[in-house]
């Protein structure tokens, strides 16, 4: 017998908060406008955000793409001025990447933005006690995740 039909609500709860949760993400990603960005170049701008400066053969590696694709990706954002190149200080045939000043400003936008509608949705649409609720399934969402 499986994990599903020994506990079949656990199962269900399961596929629930993943279609929900795939809703949600979908939802705030409307809500930032980068719908102009590939999932690859997004991935590519928040790597860079939170590891900072990087090569584009480690960028690749990160994000197991193969070299050329990754250097298609980081053209395109560099000719949408997301991504700045400087050369590497010990090995000249590299580039060191970066975030400029203008995608930093950009995510930085984009989050706000979606910070602002879940805000709103969560105020329009929840009661107070329905909002405390929400807090404690939250609680309980960080317990499935956290290690």
């Amino acid at each position: 017998m499986d994990d599903a039909a020994a506990n079949p609500l656990a199962s269900a709860l399961a596929q629930d908060l993943r279609a929900s949760l795939g809703k949600l993400k979908r939802r705030l990603r409307e809500q930032a406008h980068s719908g102009d960005l590939t999932p690859s170049q997004v991935s590519v701008l928040l790597r860079l955000e939170k590891d900072g400066v990087a090569t584009a053969s480690q960028l690749a590696r990160a994000e197991a793409m193969r070299p050329q694709s990754m250097a298609s990706v980081v053209a395109s954002l560099e000719a949408l001025n997301l991504v700045t190149g400087a050369p590497h200080p010990t090995d000249g045939r590299q580039t060191l990447l970066s975030l400029t000043d203008a995608c930093r400003q950009r995510l930085q936008e984009g989050r706000a933005a979606r910070q602002d509608w879940l805000t709103g949705v969560i105020q329009a649409r929840l009661s107070r006690q329905e909002q405390a609720e929400l807090a404690t399934s939250i609680a309980l969402l960080k317990r499935l995740i956290d290690d």
